[in-house]
């Protein structure tokens, strides 16, 4: 015979003797020997698996490896289909300004702050209701006055008033032989990790917000810029055409033509200026500063390096790191769990409870060894009739159960549908930039051409005016699809990005 097994029949004998039970460590023992055989039960209700890769290795069917490029001028972009994109993908644009805003953001923004104290809130739930599996032990501590009256001994005379002292320990557990506690835990386990997949879905959103917002606060400052040179294009024109007047050579008509044009364009500036405070009041909110305290942000397009290596994960590696989709299979796997709790909840419960301490009518004796008193308590209820509550519970659960895989799977094709379009608008917006790119040429050249002829007398002011329009139309056009082509590879970074 094994030790082991020597051990297990001596516990066995040793049980079966009413000795046993008068010791407080053997009543500790009994519930210790109850709690491991939970421990190692079986939970009811279905396992959680983990939903499968999708099998698909194409975001869409216009997907192309390499976006078109019609220009010599347009930096051409190489997707490369299965590469990892680094956590930081903003450091891809190369910019030390933009880095150290997307620092200051991961630190400082408040929905992030309240983001990670509700992980912590969560964490701190499921240590709480791991506890449910172990015995509760609780000091215990009494003293009272006690009274019977006559008839509540019948026929025995009554005690005399009496004062009692009691101190000890009380042990109580619940035996989860059914798995339900078992289920419970893995629950709040599940929403614990939900929380921590949500913590890095906000820090993605973010870095892509702010990544968005700098590139736009640059775009309208080179806006800007481009209106204020214009600007002073239109008020040399007026010069010259008043010039051209005091000589005789124009009309009055050709004044007010330019000076019509210099107004016009000068009305380009108020709405941009405003686009660019509530760029940057936005921007200092990311941070989690006030409007007032963020130093005035200045950001030139030409700082930020276009990347050329397009990383971009496959369906199947996407859903297991973009933290939109692991939340959702958090909340599955939660939902899993619950239908194990609603059918537990069908089974009886059972309840151990165990009392040890001494009990005096004096307290000079409460530590005496004839003093000493226990009891061991063992409670069963199953559920007979409840109206159907139980096993509508159930249901409900199972219903919930579907409605959230549904979701995943929403969630799943609301991401796929993400990075094609992001795909698709790398694309568009490099041919954009060429189309834009052509046009600001040609415009130049025609603005060139038209002011020679002007010089020249074969032309008139309005010809002149009507060619600035264009021109100032395409260096406008240029400078926002500069922008926009930053944007769309920030927006594509940020649909498979980890977060932080």
């Amino acid at each position: 015979m094994s030790q082991i097994e020597r051990s297990t029949n001596k516990q066995k004998m040793d049980m079966s003797s009413p000795m046993f039970w008068r010791h407080p460590k053997n009543l500790c023992r009994a519930i210790t020997v109850a709690v491991a055989a939970t421990l190692s039960a079986c939970a009811v209700g279905p396992s959680f698996e983990r939903p499968a890769a999708p099998t698909v290795e194409r975001y869409s069917t216009t997907q192309e490896a390499t976006p078109a490029v019609t220009s010599a001028d347009v930096t051409a972009q190489q997707v490369n289909f299965g590469s990892a994109l680094p956590a930081d993908w903003w450091s891809l644009f190369k910019s030390d300004a933009l880095n150290q805003l997307v620092a200051q953001a991961l630190a400082g923004n408040q929905t992030l702050a309240a983001a990670q104290s509700t992980v912590q809130q969560a964490q701190a739930l499921a240590e709480a209701k791991t506890g449910m599996r172990y015995p509760e032990v609780d000091l215990t501590a009494s003293s009272g006055r006690q009274k019977y009256g006559a008839q509540f001994l019948g026929s025995f005379a009554p005690p005399p008033p009496f004062t009692y002292y009691a101190f000890g320990a009380a042990v109580s557990y619940t035996l989860d032989y059914t798995g339900g506690i078992k289920r419970s835990i893995e629950q709040q386990r599940a929403f614990a990790e939900y929380q921590q997949h949500e913590l890095r879905a906000a820090q993605l959103a973010v870095a892509g917000n702010l990544v968005m917002r700098v590139i736009e606060i640059a775009s309208i400052q080179a806006e800007i810029r481009t209106i204020e040179e214009l600007l002073a294009d239109d008020r040399r024109n007026v010069e010259m055409i008043q010039a051209a007047f005091a000589a005789g050579s124009v009309s009055r008509v050709d004044v007010l033509s330019a000076q019509s044009q210099l107004a016009s364009d000068a009305t380009q500036l108020p709405p941009r200026r405003q686009q660019l405070s509530e760029a940057r009041n936005a921007l200092a909110t990311l941070l989690g500063h006030e409007p007032s305290a963020l130093p005035t942000a200045n950001f030139d397009l030409t700082a930020f390096e276009l990347p050329q290596q397009l990383p971009v994960e496959l369906p199947s590696d996407l859903v297991h790191q973009r933290p939109d989709i692991l939340a959702a299979e958090a909340q599955l796997h939660a939902a899993t769990a619950a239908v194990g709790v609603a059918t537990a909840n069908l089974y009886p419960r059972i309840a151990l409870s165990a009392t040890f301490g001494p009990q005096a009518l004096e307290l000079k004796d409460l530590f005496d060894h004839d003093s000493e008193a226990w009891g061991l308590i063992g409670n069963l209820t199953a559920p007979i009739f409840d109206g159907g509550r139980l096993r509508a519970e159930r249901r409900a659960a199972l219903a919930a159960l579907a409605a959230e895989a549904a979701r995943y799977r929403q969630v799943v094709l609301d991401s796929f549908t993400q990075v094609a379009d992001a795909l698709d608008a790398i694309n568009h917006s490099a041919e954009l930039l060429a189309t834009e790119s052509q046009a600001l040429a040609v415009a130049q050249q025609s603005l060139d051409l038209t002011r020679e002829s002007f010089n020249e007398g074969n032309v008139g002011v309005l010809q002149v005016l009507d060619s600035e329009r264009l021109y100032q139309q395409a260096r406008l056009g240029y400078v926002r699809a500069q922008a926009q082509r930053l944007q769309r590879t920030a927006q594509l970074f940020a649909a498979i990005g980890h977060g932080s």
